[in-house]
């Protein structure tokens, strides 16, 4: 089983209570959050299934405390890289079964096989959107340019660019952070992120 997740910004105090809250995270502490990170990561994820994280899993700590952390999270791992993933540790790199900063896979979605791009950043024109392909990405968080991103991607959406869409299909975007409320801090299949993104978009109107 493939799953998806993004921004867990471990050991980066200011997303929690006893820093800046940026985030608007409800964890007091840093050892708060890394045990529910931990915790429903493990209670969901079997050594047989496949995460992709995409960007950002630590942003402060020791070399010495993320190893052990991400030693202790079960499944294949593979790092899509974010702009606060450094790897330059040997034994770091070892923990994730591939590095890269751009990925094209397959996934299932509805019992049909469907395309998807990865990337850290939001990408607007990524490759073949017009023919159904779906782009998971990061980095924006729950914030402003999340959503001004997916107020173009509406606009994109409408009639206006009808003759653009192989078989009308719509361009389809979702953000993967862990802080994202269809997200709730655990890996998520694809089926669950856009069911869990459409209720989220629903409860906004």
């Amino acid at each position: 089983m493939n799953y998806y997740v993004s921004d867990f910004h471990l050991f980066h105090k200011n997303v929690t209570k006893e820093g800046k809250g940026f985030d608007n995270r409800p964890f007091e502490n840093l050892e708060q959050m890394h045990a529910c990170i931990k915790e429903k990561w493990n209670s969901k994820i079997n050594n047989g299934d496949t995460v992709y994280i995409l960007g950002d899993i630590a942003m402060r700590g020791t070399q010495e405390d993320l190893i052990a952390f991400v030693s202790t999270l079960k499944g294949r791992k593979v790092l899509v890289r974010g702009n606060h993933d450094d790897v330059k540790d040997l034994r770091y790199k070892q923990l994730f079964d591939e590095i890269c900063d751009y990925k094209e896979i397959k996934d299932t979605l509805n019992g049909e096989s469907v395309k998807l791009v990865l990337s850290h950043y939001p990408i607007l024109m990524w490759k073949d959107q017009h023919a159904g392909t779906i782009h998971l990405y990061g980095h924006l968080h729950n914030s402003k340019e999340e959503f001004y991103f997916q107020k173009c991607l509406k606009e994109m959406n409408s009639d206006v660019f009808f003759d653009r869409r192989a078989g009308n299909k719509m361009l389809k975007a979702y953000n993967v952070g862990c802080m994202m409320p269809y997200m709730d801090y655990v890996p998520r299949t694809l089926s669950e992120i856009v069911e869990g993104f459409e209720k989220y978009e629903n409860n906004l109107q």
